[in-house]
């Protein structure tokens, strides 16, 4: 069941060591994304970009890894409607995923925390309109992201 979190001072079940036990030791955290989604794909470029400490690993849901895990948590891999961080703290969905994704990648980044000072049922409403448009706004392919070389070892599939 999908785990969620109202601040980083309170902890969640270790679900990450728990349920994820094939991630190499290197893997801080784990972002599962929609493959497909033109949005999702450019998150994941500009993380890839901004992460230089290579803490964010990636899965597309539509992966063997990724649909085992999304499932995991309690969501839909054949309707992915939110972005998933999978943390060895905890899982963070929605508005809180992003808002954790940007506090991983330090430096200005870090202010996204500044968004947990907006009541989350504002901050996930807008998170899921955005989310129910996103094909239409943005698009979709047929066939999931192709990392970069460079970036490769940081695809997890």
């Amino acid at each position: 069941m999908l785990q969620d979190r109202t601040s980083l001072a309170r902890p969640l079940a270790n679900v990450y060591r728990e349920r994820v036990t094939d991630l190499p030791p290197e893997c801080e955290c784990l972002m599962l994304f929609d493959g497909v989604c033109h949005l999702c794909q450019g998150t994941v470029r500009l993380v890839l970009a901004h992460d230089k400490h290579a803490r964010i690993h990636f899965a597309p849901i539509q992966s063997e890894l990724g649909r085992r895990l999304y499932a995991g948590h309690g969501r839909c891999a054949d309707a992915p409607d939110t972005v998933l961080l999978v943390t060895r703290e905890g899982v963070f969905s929605h508005s809180d995923a992003v808002i954790e994704i940007a506090r991983r990648l330090g430096g200005v980044w870090k202010l996204a925390v500044l968004g947990r000072l907006i009541p989350r049922a504002l901050r996930d409403a807008a998170y899921k309109y955005v989310a129910m448009n996103r094909y239409r706004w943005f698009g979709r392919d047929d066939r999931c992201l192709i990392p970069k070389p460079e970036w490769s070892a940081r695809m997890l599939s």
